[in-house]
């Protein structure tokens, strides 16, 4: 008996003191945490800004005051064009190809050329791209491709840049998706590219902290209509012109989400942004029996027209 209460003893103290820890490491974590209130004398470098999530975000961030540096694979198309026509002067567009060694070390010769007073803030990762496939369709490039940019393209901006904010005891965000951990039909490329990158972002994320650098990982689910992101090679074969029109129509939520990261206090690790009724489901799919995640798909009407197209002769 006595021994058993030895036990619940060293039990009780071990809680206690653990939960002691616990609160005194967030209230450290809280003093040490840095924002900005207004963007005036940081920079905020982002990726694939001639369209969708980035574009918008650029023009959010030069109206708070920050000197963006927008990374544009065309800075001569039509998108670098009208973000330059709509933006301040602290706005500057870069040639920024992520795939290119030379292009990301060019960026970065530009960003110390033109860094504002209080340095490079916060990089966003957000250049990507995205197809519908099944595996036994895709090639081996095709999956080069889709990780080159995705993950690889990502590692090597973060890479270039991290001194510059750590030095500021800034923010890296990264652009990944719910299908980083929701295993979906045709997305076996996209998936292996944004499950890489959230290990990469993870990993990153315990490093900086010794640092003060906060690392926060957006996970949007369906903003097809909102940035024309989907490609159409297989869209339509197996009625995926469901999903290319459904989902959220505008990108509201993802840009808040995006900008709460680079600016609060406490920036969260990850964002999820599906709407209220999925919100339920993704919390809990990591806890669910993989048969039964699985068994997911035989609901779709879209696994029954597959089905069908697959065995038909």
């Amino acid at each position: 008996m006595n021994t058993i209460f030895v036990i619940g003893q060293i039990i009780g103290i071990a809680s206690v003191s653990a939960a002691l820890l616990f609160v005194l490491a967030k209230l450290v974590s809280r003093r040490c945490s840095s924002h900005v209130q207004d963007g005036y004398g940081y920079a905020v470098l982002i990726t694939g800004c001639d369209s969708g999530f980035g574009h918008q975000l650029a023009r959010v961030l030069d109206d708070k005051g920050f000197v963006v540096f927008a990374g544009c694979l065309a800075p001569e198309g039509a998108g670098a064009h009208s973000l330059a026509k709509r933006s301040s002067c602290n706005l500057k567009i870069l040639k920024l190809d992520v795939t290119s060694d030379k292009e990301v070390q060019q960026a970065k010769t530009t960003v110390l050329r033109n860094l504002p007073d209080k340095g490079l803030w916060a990089v966003v990762n957000n250049a990507g791209i995205t197809d519908w496939a099944e595996i036994e369709w895709s090639s081996i490039e095709d999956f080069k491709r889709m990780i080159d940019i995705n993950l690889f393209g990502s590692i090597r901006v973060t890479s270039a840049f991290l001194p510059l904010v750590r030095a500021a005891k800034g923010r890296m965000v990264f652009m990944s998706s719910i299908f980083a951990f929701f295993t979906c039909l045709n997305m076996g490329a996209y998936s292996v590219s944004k499950r890489g990158l959230e290990a990469f972002a993870d990993c990153l994320r315990v490093e900086m902290a010794s640092f003060g650098v906060k690392v926060s990982i957006i996970q949007p689910g369906n903003f097809g209509q909102a940035t024309n992101i989907l490609k159409m090679k297989t869209v339509w074969i197996f009625g995926r012109n469901l999903m290319a029109n459904s989902g959220f129509k505008d990108a509201d939520i993802v840009i808040d989400a995006m900008l709460h990261a680079i600016t609060s206090s406490r920036p969260k690790y990850r964002y999820l942004l599906v709407s209220t009724v999925d919100m339920f489901f993704f919390q809990l799919f990591p806890f669910l029996p993989t048969a039964l995640t699985d068994a997911v798909f035989l609901l779709s009407p879209m696994y029954g027209t597959r089905k069908a197209l697959l065995y038909s002769k």
